[in-house]
């Protein structure tokens, strides 16, 4: 007997059951997306190895550890996208949309890298992103931070989540703070721990986000950005606090935040949350004015986020946020008790989903008992059942059963049924 083929770990199914809560998210954030002027793009997801080298940067753990990297046919190096912006950099570079032109973009779909699964953690997993070009105020950098409270109160999850907030300075900025940082580092070498003592010369900001107990009291005394911003990106980060004063948007100044990915500059931020447990991140993005031109544009402003589908599903469960709309189960269940009958039923069900395009209706196929279509009726989760046997047939009629209520089952004429069974769907 051949060996069972299973999934690959950390690349999950989604069930029936768990898709109607995923429908539901993303039709709230399609919803979204389209009331603030937010076109989507979709890019595939595979792109050359030398867009995540080059945009994420050859010394981050996703590039040195997690990616899908592959040779094809050709003998290309070809990756599995381990996130969405740089796609999107390359697909708006690609088909000039960066020319002269704003855009706000935004997409979702499935990331890949191979890091140890944990719960809210996989290794395909699914981001939403929103990606805006070529506006280089704090306002757009505002708006997003708006858009995506205004998701959290759509979802229900806005007195769950807290907003941090740093500024990364200008590239000019960072590289001064940069050999402050690494002089006093190297003062404290014998705290550090191995991953750390690599990054000290190859990505020494991300020092700052380690999360080793025994380095936490040395970090805390580091030096901090802020503290060496330069005027403009101060000016910058000044206009952006004020808005979101304003707008009465709370979050809380991080100079710790630094992002994991090198291409951010300027505003960087996170949505946190402890209701899962230790505090983690479940939306985070910030500035990349730098990007377009690290990857053979022009220079371009360009300021986004990212959002874990998989971590805010878990969230909105853990928190018994799911609203009913998310997992609604059948209106009606249309069952007939011999071959005509189902035929006829067959037949009716197409009828009542032309009148009744809302309606969520399923026909019963497979024969059966009386009893045990009854029983497949009420395990449906149904409201109603329209039954259809041979009277019901000679009479043009269909019996209405209440599998939610107990009233009296009742017949209806054939004609009449659409417009009754709208009404008594549509008392609660």
């Amino acid at each position: 007997m051949s060996k069972k083929i299973q999934a690959i770990r950390g690349m999950n199914d989604l069930l029936p059951d768990q898709s109607p809560l995923w429908q539901y998210f993303e039709g709230q954030v399609r919803s979204l997306m389209q009331r603030y002027g937010y076109a989507e793009i979709r890019t595939p997801i595979v792109e050359q190895t030398a867009l995540f080298a080059r945009s994420i940067g050859e010394v981050t753990d996703i590039v040195e550890k997690e990616m899908y990297t592959f040779e094809d046919r050709n003998g290309d190096s070809l990756t599995l996208r381990p996130e969405g912006t740089a796609s999107c950099v390359r697909a708006a570079m690609e088909h000039g949309l960066l020319h002269n032109q704003t855009q706000r973009l935004w997409y979702q779909g499935p990331m890949f890298r191979h890091e140890r699964p944990q719960k809210g953690r996989y290794r395909q997993f699914h981001q939403v992103g929103v990606e805006t070009f070529g506006l280089e105020g704090p306002d757009i950098d505002a708006e997003l931070i708006l858009l995506s409270a205004r998701l959290w109160k759509q979802l229900g999850l806005h007195e769950h989540v807290t907003l941090e907030l740093n500024s990364l300075g200008s590239s000019e900025a960072r590289a001064a703070y940069r050999d402050i940082l690494v002089a006093y580092f190297e003062r404290h070498y014998e705290v550090l721990d191995e991953d750390s003592r690599r990054r000290l010369t190859s990505n020494p900001l991300r020092i700052l986000d380690s999360k080793n107990p025994d380095m936490a009291p040395m970090l805390a005394e580091a030096p901090q950005l802020l503290d060496h911003l330069d005027a403009e990106s101060r000016e910058h980060f000044e206009r952006l606090t004020a808005i979101l004063d304003a707008a009465g948007i709370g979050y809380t100044i991080n100079p710790r935040l630094v992002r994991g990915l090198d291409y951010y500059g300027r505003t960087v931020f996170e949505w946190t949350t402890s209701a899962l447990g230790s505090q983690g991140t479940v939306c985070a993005g910030g500035r990349y004015d730098g990007l377009v031109e690290q990857l053979g544009g022009k220079p371009t402003p360009a300021v986004g986020f990212a959002l874990g589908i998989e971590r805010l599903i878990l969230l909105l469960e853990t928190l018994e946020l799911v609203p009913q709309e998310a997992s609604a189960p059948l209106d009606v269940y249309l069952l007939g008790m011999d071959e005509p009958a189902t035929r006829a039923a067959l037949l009716l069900g197409e009828e009542l989903r032309e009148r009744l395009p809302e309606r969520r209706i399923q026909v019963h196929c497979g024969g059966g008992s009386f009893k045990s279509q009854i029983r497949k009726a009420d395990k449906s989760g149904a409201r109603l059942a329209l039954l259809i046997g041979e009277d019901e047939l000679a009479h043009d009629q269909v019996t209405v059963k209440f599998l939610r209520e107990e009233r009296e089952q009742q017949r209806l004429a054939r004609g009449e049924l659409a417009t009754t069974l709208d009404t008594l769907l549509a008392s609660p």
